[in-house]
């Protein structure tokens, strides 16, 4: 034992002298990526998330009995149909005429009478997603087990358990296919005629049925009712066992062996669900015929075509930020010591991990990733797990551009091809406008209507917000034909706001009236509100958006001319008397509000709309806001406010953030955030948007390429002193194929250009390059990707002198570049 630890010892020191590209080989090994246990989930926030996109298993991993439950991302409570409210129409001016006189709370009690909170015969607020149900795997004589092991690893998008029964190892391997699409488990003894299981199956689902038909299991089931709608989603999920000696059984309801050696359990689901306003499809073939395709491919060839083609996304990006002892423990004990002891490789992990969630969420050809991404074992679970559209949808895909899965996010613009069809009803029939909109939620149906009442429903600035993520698409890839195809929906944007613009008597401004701060309020009980901060800069990011498109392509300038105009009529951003960004048209911020929302700072982060180089008194102002609203919240408004930070070049509180966002979740109800033992994300309870937050936001800290240049290391903490980075993407098709530094400053970088054109460079030190000219760089950069946002000079009303922006000093450079060519740069 005494050589063997001094060879690792040995070898550590070895490790330690490497350079940061053979310790970023190390840091993304198997054993780094993986989340690992040594005792069985006792509840489902300890369970591991396996998916396909399509599919989604939680394992639990008990040896005595193994809990696999199902999810489809298809299964939905209700059927086809909008939620619209065509009477509000008749009250709007009403509405709009009491803001404008200052009656806040009777606005908002008159748009009651049409947007209750309490659900109207014939109306719904939205559906929920919904569970398939559990298979259960009994194991006689397995309930005292030794050697316990678990795993979920995230390199390779396999899950583990391995443990021992009077000396028998016995083995469980799973993954959910993203070839075959089934979720196959491989079940193993190291004895021969030693696995012995039954196989049965349950759901909470009103309407479900578990039978066999020969040697396979059958649980089918129809979605629940919800607020009146009838649950019409049917589902049907086969399982197969294909055994290595032993027998197979079978009753009625339940399915097994008996004495093999090892097995085979292939799971397919199919829906009746083809598209949001078609459900006639057949479940049962669907699910049939995904089966016997999968049943023909030999395990070991379909485990590799999963892991390859998984590798395909995963494997662009890698994260060194060094490492520490604490990665031999099991990853529940490192998020209790998290607190307590540095252990930089967990925040790799974590980062690692919400790029496995997306994909694993988030296919081509399927739905976007919802509340809890695409797990959840309820049929009412919390918030309905449907799409909110005030800031968690959005949430989901901040990772998707810049860490490098653009493919992940097709399911959302699909989305929005979709609410830009159900979304021309909430316009028109709501509002008597041309273009589309969507309030702060939507489902598998599209809806488009307010839901929750008007307090919370209100706000017609979902689909403004959503269009965002097609024109980031656009300044990442720089695809024309893409462009082209979602123009349309950029267009209907722009087109709701510029009709349903209102001017406002006090400053002839244009506003968004009715609309609010989402979810916040300026007065007790009270939100509905005119030309609210966030709705100006939505306002401002769909028109111009539009009008740099139109202008790419060549069409519409007439319209565009028309949003200038509207453009020139907006709102500037406000600083109020104690020296914050003011999230109302009035200065009505309360220094005291600790309100989980930051809409006003949407600005900041994810748009481009307050920089420190161009807008010195915004920065300040942001950041003053954000001190106010203090750092403990919800597990997603924290995610948000480590992009925030990163934003305000402040490592130091980003980090600080990702710390209070890794700390044990230690309840069910709240807003005290936090994280799960399985590493999900707590509100609590479970929302997904929380970690997509965070990998964005590390992402952020790392490198930034919204304000005219990429900005290399914005916001690295000391903690973080050395370390490595690869494959990130940045606007204008560049991307870093590596990157490393030590102490705050660049040691080495090298980027490829996939468009070509000016490639400028905000770096903490000086930076060289042989052979090619690198210049300084000064005023507006010339790629077109880069344009930094006009806006209007702030108005400020300051009693309480502005926090100094502290901006750090960089240098800027600026080089030509050449499509496909790659580009290293040496330091001084």
């Amino acid at each position: 034992m005494k050589n063997y630890t001094l060879l690792l010892a040995f070898l550590f020191l070895v490790w330690s002298s490497c350079d940061s590209s053979n310790r970023s080989l190390s840091l993304n090994s198997q054993d780094e990526l993986k989340l690992w246990y040594d005792q069985p989930a006792n509840n489902w926030n300890e369970a591991l998330p396996l998916g396909n996109g399509r599919l989604g298993v939680m394992v639990f991993g008990t040896p005595g009995r193994e809990i696999l439950q199902l999810n489809e991302e298809t299964v939905w409570g209700g059927e086809p149909g909008n939620n619209i409210v065509p009477e509000f129409r008749s009250i709007l001016g009403e509405v709009r005429g009491l803001v404008f006189e200052g009656k806040y709370k009777e606005a908002q009690e008159l748009a009651n009478l049409e947007i209750p909170r309490q659900i109207k015969p014939g109306r719904n607020y939205g559906m929920p997603y919904q569970t398939i149900g559990n298979l259960y795997i009994d194991f006689p004589g397995h309930e005292e087990f030794t050697d316990y092991y678990r795993d979920l690893d995230i390199a390779n998008a396999v899950g583990h358990v391995n443990y021992q029964v009077n000396g028998v190892a016995f083995e469980r391997q799973i993954f959910t296919s993203l070839v075959d699409d089934v979720v196959i488990l491989k079940l193993k003894s190291s004895e021969k005629g030693k696995l012995t299981f039954n196989l049965g199956a349950d759901s909470p689902q009103n309407v479900f049925q578990v039978s066999t038909e020969g040697d396979r299991l059958i649980l089918s089931g129809t979605s629940g009712d919800f607020e009146g709608k009838k649950g019409k989603v049917e589902y049907q999920t086969l399982v197969q066992i294909l055994p290595t000696g032993g027998n197979k059984f079978a009753d009625d309801r339940s399915i097994g062996i008996e004495n093999a050696d090892e097995a085979l359990v292939l799971i397919s689901t199919g829906t009746n669900f083809k598209n949001y306003q078609d459900i006639a499809a057949d479940p049962y073939q669907a699910a049939k015929t995904k089966l016997e395709a999968a049943l023909k491919i030999p395990y070991q060839m379909a485990l590799e075509q999963h892991v390859q083609k998984y590798r395909s996304f995963f494997d662009r990006v890698s994260l060194d930020l060094g490492t520490t002892d604490a990665v031999g423990k099991p990853t529940d004990l490192r998020l209790k010591e998290f607190a307590q002891a540095e252990d930089p490789a967990l925040v790799s992990l974590y980062f690692q991990f919400g790029r496995y969630l997306l994909i694993s969420s988030s296919q081509p050809g399927g739905q976007p990733a919802n509340l809890q991404g695409i797990w959840n074992d309820k049929v009412s679970p919390p918030w309905d797990s449907k799409y909110t559209v005030n800031i968690n949808t959005e949430m989901n895909y901040w990772p998707a551009e810049v860490t490098n899965l653009s493919e992940m996010h097709e399911p959302l613009f699909s989305m929005l091809e979709d609410l830009s069809v159900s979304g021309q009803e909430s316009a028109k029939q709501m509002y008597g406008v041309r273009g589309w909109n969507i309030h702060h939620n939507t489902d598998i149906w599209r809806i488009s209507g307010p839901v929750d009442g008007a307090f919370y429903g209100l706000w017609p600035m979902g689909g403004s917000w959503l269009s965002q993520h097609l024109w980031q698409h656009y300044q990442y890839s720089g695809d024309r034909d893409f462009l082209e195809k979602y123009y349309p929906v950029l267009k209907g944007a722009a087109l709701f706001l510029i009709d349903v613009l209102q001017q406002e008597p006090e400053n002839e401004w244009m506003v968004v009236v009715p609309s609010m701060s989402p979810e916040n309020s300026h007065q007790s009980g009270v939100s509905i509100a005119a030309g609210t901060t966030m709705d100006n800069q939505l306002t401002f990011d769909v028109l111009s958006n539009f009008i740099q498109a139109s202008d790419v392509l060549g069409r519409d300038g007439d319209l565009a001319k028309e949003a200038k105009v509207k453009l020139q009529q907006l709102p500037p951003m406000q600083v109020g008397e104690w020296g914050q960004l003011q999230e109302w048209m009035h200065d009505w911020d309360r220094p005291s509000d600790r309100h989980r929302h930051v809409s006003h700072l949407y600005g900041l982060y994810p748009s481009n709309q307050i920089s420190p180089f161009q807008h010195p008194e915004l920065f300040a102002a942001a950041k003053t806001s954000l001190l106010a609203r203090g750092d403990k919240s919800t597990g997603w408004s924290m995610g948000w406010k480590v992009n925030l930070w990163a934003r305000l070049l402040d490592g130091e509180k980003a980090l600080q953030l990702i710390h209070e966002q890794l700390r044990p979740a230690i309840t069910e109800e709240g807003e005290s955030g936090g994280t799960y033992p399985n590493l999900l994300d707590a509100h609590p309870p479970f929302q997904i948007d929380g970690n997509f937050g965070c990998t964005s936001g590390i992402a952020e800290m790392l490198v930034q390429s919204h304000d005219g240049a990429v900005h290399l290391l914005p916001a690295i903490p000391e903690a973080w002193g050395r370390g490595s980075v690869k494959g990130l993407r940045l606007r204008g098709g560049f991307e870093i194929e590596s990157m490393s530094w030590e102490n705050g400053k660049v040691t080495g970088l090298r980027i490829i250009s996939r468009l070509g054109g000016i490639l400028r460079l905000r770096s903490p030190n000086e930076l060289h390059t042989k052979n090619v000219e690198l210049q300084q760089a000064s005023g507006d950069n010339p790629n077109p990707f880069y344009k930094i946002a006009e806006i209007k000079k702030p108005l400020a009303s300051i009693k309480a002198s502005l926090q100094s922006a502290k901006i750090p000093e960089t240098s800027l450079y600026e080089i030509q570049t050449v499509k496909g060519k790659s580009y290293g740069f040496t330091v001084k």
